[in-house]
Parts: C-alpha cells; structure tokens; sequence
C-alpha cells in the first residue's frame, strides 16, 4: 500500500520547514528592517530623553482672592455696620489666595470662594513687629489653620476664627502675580525653562488688604500696592530660579503694602472706636 501525507514524506526524507519563495531583494529589505527597528527605537527615546530634558517648566501659583467676597455687600447692610474694636486693638492677620492655591513654597488650607496660606512665605517676623509697634495696637495674631474650617466661603468664617483668639479687627490681604511676556497678550501659566535666550518676561504682583471688625464686620478701609520686575528668561535655568523671582516681587509688593497701611491705620487709630464688651 502506497504512503501517502505526511508519511510519504517523512520517508522520502523531506523537511517541513517551507522555503521562501519572495524575491531576494525584499528579504534583504526585510532583514534591514530588523537590524534598523531597534536603532530607530533608541534614537527616538534619546530624542524624547533630550527634549523632555531641555523643556522643563514653572507652572506659576495660582492667582489673588477676590476681597470683594470681604468687603462687596449690599448697601443698605453696609450702612447699618458700625465699628465696634475698643482701645488698644487685638490684630488679627491673615492671607488669603484663590482656591486651590500652591507655590513651590507655600500651599493653602481650605476650599470654596478663597483658601487660606497660613505658613510664612514671603513675610517676616520683622514685618508683624512693624505692625504691632503702631499705635492702639496691643497685639497682632496670625490665624491658625487649626482654627479654620475647611470651607471658606465669605468673610464671616475668618471673622469666626479671629474671633476665638479675642481679637478685634482682621487684616485680610492677599498677592495676585503674573508672569508674561511681548508674545503672549494673556499671563502666562506655564514657563519653558532655558529655551528663549533674548525673551524679557515680567514679573507682576499686586498686593491688596482690606481691614475688617471682627464683630461687625465693619470695613475701615482698604489698600494696595504693585511691584515689577523684568528678567531674561535665559535666567531661568531652573524652578528655584523662577520662584526667586516670584518671591522677590512680592517681597516689594508686600513692604509697599505695609506702608500703605501705616498711613490707613493712622486714620483709623484717630477715629473715636467705641467700647464693647468683649465677646
């Protein structure tokens, strides 16, 4: 009986390997496609290794609270707030930012309208000292987180804080900084580090603050000053470089600040204040 499949085969002493039949020059194309595949790999990652190295960026903090959230009521309930601090004057402090607020130094506490950043960025101990130091001024307290809750919606929830240290009167303030540059009509969010050689970026910060009564929430009066700077972003090596000059700025604006409110508690401290009993 004849073999016949597979076993015909076997005993002829064929091989199962198939032979290819393509074309000499596409197999050798082929075979330069696998000796170049993982070279091409390798070139591409050192391409993504080299611009991801060169392109990093400073994502600038976020911006200024709003103090009208402080300040902005309806007229009729503005008239009817009178002020109430007695003679001398227990100061509470406290800076507020936008929402969600974060700085390569600092980040905020709280959610809703406006958070709170309770550590010491740009402030010294010298600066509150200044402050205490004025007249009818017995003593300035910051706010402690431990004493806010965790969604800020209006001026009442400070007011509720500085309240349970007894103080009197609340100096609300607050930086609002931008970054931009003659190629961009809108701040800048984002900084490329190292890659714009000639570019000029400025550097602006607004400082604002208003003063509050704590029991009342009488507005005595509000002030504001501005700082800026420029710099070549070739400068700008690196995130540390950036935040310098950020802090730098508000550093300025947060001294001007501090003069305006000398001349605008110099008003205030001359006015009659009435005597309350304390809460």
């Amino acid at each position: 009986m004849p073999l016949r499949g597979n076993m015909a085969r076997r005993e002829r002493g064929e091989h199962h390997d198939r032979k290819d039949h393509r074309p000499l020059d596409r197999r050798h194309d082929d075979l330069r496609s696998v000796i170049h595949e993982p070279l091409l790999v390798t070139r591409y990652s050192l391409l993504l290794l080299f611009v991801g190295g060169c392109s990093s960026v400073y994502r600038t903090p976020g911006g200024g609270a709003n103090l009208k959230l402080f300040a902005d009521r309806d007229i009729r309930e503005i008239f009817e707030r009178q002020p109430s601090a007695p003679r001398p004057v227990h100061l509470a402090i406290a800076r507020v930012q936008a929402p969600h607020y974060r700085s390569y130094s600092s980040r905020s506490h709280g959610q809703g309208r406006y958070s709170v950043v309770t550590v010491r960025d740009v402030e010294e101990d010298q600066d509150f000292e200044r402050i205490a130091n004025l007249p009818e001024i017995a003593q300035v307290v910051p706010l402690n987180r431990l004493l806010l809750p965790e969604k800020l919606e209006s001026d009442l929830d400070l007011r509720r804080a500085a309240a349970a240290l007894h103080a009197d009167m609340i100096l609300i303030y607050t930086f609002d900084t931008d970054f931009s540059s003659d190629d961009f009509l809108r701040p800048l969010t984002v900084i490329t580090l190292g890659l714009s050689p000639n570019k000029l970026v400025r550097v602006s910060t607004t400082a604002s603050a208003v003063l509050l009564d704590v029991r009342t929430g009488y507005v005595y009066g509000a002030c504001e000053s501005t700082a800026r700077r420029k710099q070549l972003a070739s400068a700008w090596t690196s995130r540390d470089a950036v935040d310098h000059s950020r802090r730098k700025t508000e550093r300025e604006a947060f001294e001007l600040l501090l003069t305006d409110f000398e001349k605008l508690w110099a008003g205030v401290a001359s006015d009659s204040l009435a005597v309350v009993p304390p809460l």
